[in-house]
């Protein structure tokens, strides 16, 4: 059945638990990460920082848990041209906590579109078309003016201050739940318009792939 996007809930991840070393990521249709000692929990969202490019900044959920590694839920590193076994390791970190943005309006995305190369080959004569990746994901929305002083007002402006890494979160009225790595840009020069109200723009600058999950 199709879903209105009317009732997605925004959120951005405003605290991180300290990083943890992982040592290795196994290639596997659901990965293993090997970080000794971790203390998650399934269900637990946790970004990875990984040597492999295709992996880096990727946000992924917890699907079960050893004392020493965790399974990357939904994460296929199989292929071994694109995840080179033994380089994957890097660190990890948990979000602690999710700052849900109230009273937001506006949203527009663009991006994460696939990027093509065309090529002919000298001795064919039909050109082929080779992916090259996938264009940044780019998003903005406003925010009613009047949530300043905010405990998600002053997050956007924290985080857009510090230029961290964070991760902004749709939860869907399925209960199915979007990640985007990201930093936040935060406008507070109020935005006017006649006949609408007041609002300051929040414009969301992907840095990673997006990752996407069925409801916990």
């Amino acid at each position: 059945m199709a879903t209105l996007p009317s009732g997605t809930l925004l959120a951005v991840a405003s605290a991180f638990a300290a990083e943890k070393t992982v040592s290795d990521i196994s290639n596997a249709a659901e990965a293993v990460v090997s970080c000794t000692a971790h203390g998650y929990s399934v269900d637990d969202i946790v970004q990875l920082y990984s040597g492999w490019g295709r992996l880096n900044r990727r946000v992924v959920r917890v699907k079960s848990v050893l004392t020493d590694s965790f399974v990357a839920e939904d994460i296929d590193t199989t292929n071994t041209e694109f995840f080179p076994a033994g380089s994957g390791g890097g660190t990890v970190r948990k979000v602690s906590t999710f700052t849900q943005v109230s009273k937001y309006l506006n949203p527009q995305q663009s991006g994460g579109d696939p990027k093509n190369v065309t090529v002919r080959f000298m001795d064919e004569d039909t050109e082929v078309n080779i992916n090259d990746g996938f264009t940044a994901v780019t998003e903005s929305f406003e925010v009613d003016a009047d949530e300043f002083g905010s405990t998600a007002y002053n997050t956007l402006r924290s985080l857009s201050e510090v230029q961290s890494d964070t991760i902004l979160k749709k939860t869907l009225k399925s209960g199915d739940q979007i990640y985007t790595p990201c930093k936040i840009a935060f406008n507070e020069n109020v935005k006017l318009s006649d006949g609408s109200i007041m609002t300051n723009v929040v414009s969301v600058n992907g840095n990673g792939r997006v990752t996407r999950y069925s409801a916990p």
